[in-house]
């Protein structure tokens, strides 16, 4: 590494030091990615760090590979929790109420978040760290990897404008706090304005976000884990699978019946079957949706308002608004 690049890499790592002391925590849901694997491996110097990892029982989760290898590296105590289709079922409507969203997406990863508090706060943690903010602010995200200087900056700043945490709102819901330290003002700032070539590079013939964290860490990480590309919650977890387990339960003709009387009722268009059953119950938990500033951007989709800047409808998922 040249000298630059070198004392970048100490800067993020006194930084985010700091930032971990200001934001610890008992706990920390651990992926195995990159994000929370370096909180981890500072936090786990000062304190005893548990860790919670969770997946949906019967589809693959490679999160649990990884997580497994970073808590034994760490030595930390590890808590690996599947959870079945009760527990599914069971956690389903609180995510969507707390989220107030019938997005596939949000709610895939946001049930493996809410069961991951729920078994934290069962083991009586009261505050829990994760790695959200990480891929926001050093380009984590595999669609910003080919852009130009100009562009991946201008793609940046729409994150940051919009950038939200559902790990915020799901502990809250629960009586824990969700403690997220690349969010802490000093750290956030500084990544920032990073440029932004020091966060998409290419390492040994291979693009890759978050280069200069990876090159912070590599030293403290397994090599698996500081070079691990990203994987997206719902994959991680196997809660991607979730679309075949709804497309079993439903029936086409209950589904074509279902989308017709919401887009006639409610003028709501339901894509498909698993956005079908997340509908009906946002419908029941928190009623049909409607622009509460009907001069304000409003989804085509579900009739919610989206922020100005927005690209995408939190409340439905739609894509691009």
């Amino acid at each position: 590494m040249d000298a630059s690049v070198d004392e970048i890499c100490s800067r993020i790592r006194f930084l985010l030091e700091e930032a971990i002391e200001r934001n610890m925590a008992e706990g920390i849901l651990l992926s195995g990615g990159l994000d929370a694997s370096v909180l981890a491996v500072i936090a786990s110097r000062s304190a005893p760090l548990r860790a919670f990892t969770v997946a949906f029982q019967g589809a693959p989760a490679p999160d649990v590979e990884y997580a497994t290898l970073m808590a034994n590296h760490l030595r930390l105590k590890h808590f690996v929790h599947r959870f079945d289709e009760d527990e599914l079922h069971d956690a389903i409507p609180m995510v969507v109420k707390t989220m107030k969203s019938f997005d596939p997406m949000e709610i895939r990863n946001s049930v493996t978040i809410y069961v991951g508090f729920r078994i934290a706060k069962e083991e009586e943690m009261r505050s829990v760290m994760t790695g959200d903010g990480c891929d926001e602010l050093f380009a984590g995200y595999s669609f910003l990897f080919g852009l130009r200087k100009e562009k991946l900056e201008l793609e940046l700043q729409k994150l940051w404008d919009v950038m939200e945490f559902s790990s915020i709102l799901l502990a809250k819901a629960l009586g824990i706090e969700a403690k997220l330290p690349y969010l802490d003002p000093e750290f956030k700032s500084f990544a920032m304005e990073l440029g932004s070539r020091y966060k998409v590079q290419t390492e040994k013939g291979q693009v890759y976000g978050k280069w200069i964290l990876r090159k912070a860490f590599e030293d403290l990480l397994p090599n698996e884990v500081a070079w691990r590309v990203k994987t997206p919650i719902e994959h991680g977890s196997g809660t991607t699978t979730l679309s075949t387990l709804f497309n079993q339960r439903i029936s086409d003709t209950e589904f074509d019946e279902k989308r017709r009387k919401y887009l006639s009722e409610d003028k709501v268009i339901i894509r498909n079957k698993e956005q079908l059953f997340y509908y009906e119950t946002y419908r029941s938990v928190v009623g049909v949706p409607r622009p509460s500033d009907v001069r304000g951007k409003i989804c085509t989709q579900c009739n919610s308002n989206v922020p100005e800047k927005a690209t995408y409808c939190r409340t439905c998922g739609a894509y691009p608004i």
